[in-house]
């Protein structure tokens, strides 16, 4: 089992909140991201969604579980109006969306029925820590779950140097800020340490082939690798040029273009009971 170097002195999100990677966020949904998780929703329950970004996960979820509640956190300001936003114009009067802290939740013990947390735990320097504080907030037989990419099963064809390269490279920033590129594999690990007994685990996959998914999946990375905060770290860590970075969007650009291109994106999961 592989387990990135961790930085144990940064605790950063490695991608940010620039527009194309808000493009990707808003794209998901329970169906595409969650779906895992259907067969444990319940009409009436509460979740707290953890990293809710720009809540449309969190907003399908309270849809499915009306008259249930959802309360999505995340960290960035700017990102939680935008959700709760969202919400408004969707009549979605059941999810409300705040500022908030993976490692010290303002919630009371045994609040939920439900810890939700979807490309998160790739991203905290501290996931065991994180996975406590979300089992302290779970009520007595309550599920936490938890899906994360793993970039160590990243394929795609036609080959690409560029797109090699920017495997390795989201690998050393991933690193440098703290994180672990390949969280899929260990969150059954992470979740047993954090002290839930009973882990089950699964693993689904984002494929990105027509058209229309190369245009959009490749688009976003390419102005991704350039103008996000993805492409900041990077240069700052000195791990890659701005030279490279335009090397890796143009290789962006020349997959999305190819008809044969293909892509897979493997994810891991878990269900754990408090």
């Amino acid at each position: 089992m592989h387990e990135s170097p961790r930085a144990p002195s940064r605790d950063a999100y490695t991608h940010g909140h620039h527009e194309s990677v808000l493009r990707v966020h808003e794209w998901r949904t329970v169906d595409n991201s969650a779906a895992y998780l259907l067969p444990h929703l319940n009409e009436g329950i509460t979740i707290l969604d953890v990293g809710s970004g720009p809540g449309t996960i969190s907003i399908d979820l309270a849809r499915r579980i009306r008259p249930g509640r959802v309360i999505g956190i995340d960290s960035a300001a700017d990102v939680v109006e935008r959700a709760n936003g969202l919400a408004q114009s969707e009549g979605v009067t059941n999810a409300e969306f705040r500022v908030g802290d993976a490692y010290a939740l303002d919630f009371d013990d045994d609040t939920f029925d439900v810890v939700h947390a979807h490309q998160v735990l790739q991203h905290v320097g501290r996931p065991i820590d994180a996975l406590r504080e979300f089992r302290r907030v779970l009520k007595p037989g309550g599920v936490m779950a938890a899906r994360d990419v793993d970039f160590g099963g990243v394929i795609w064809s036609p080959h690409s140097p560029g797109l090699d390269r920017w495997l390795a490279l989201n690998a050393d920033v991933y690193a440098w800020n703290g994180g672990e590129p390949h969280a899929g594999r260990l969150l059954k690990s992470w979740a047993r340490s954090a002290g839930f007994e009973e882990v089950s685990a699964s693993g689904s996959a984002w494929v990105f082939s027509t058209d229309l998914e190369r245009e959009w999946w490749g688009g976003a990375w390419a102005e991704r690798a350039v103008k996000s905060t993805f492409a900041a770290h990077a240069i700052e860590s000195g791990h890659a040029t701005h030279a490279e970075l335009e090397s890796i969007s143009a290789a962006w650009r020349e997959w999305a273009a190819d008809p044969d291109g293909w892509l897979l994106m493997p994810h891991g999961e878990i269900i754990a009971r408090a």
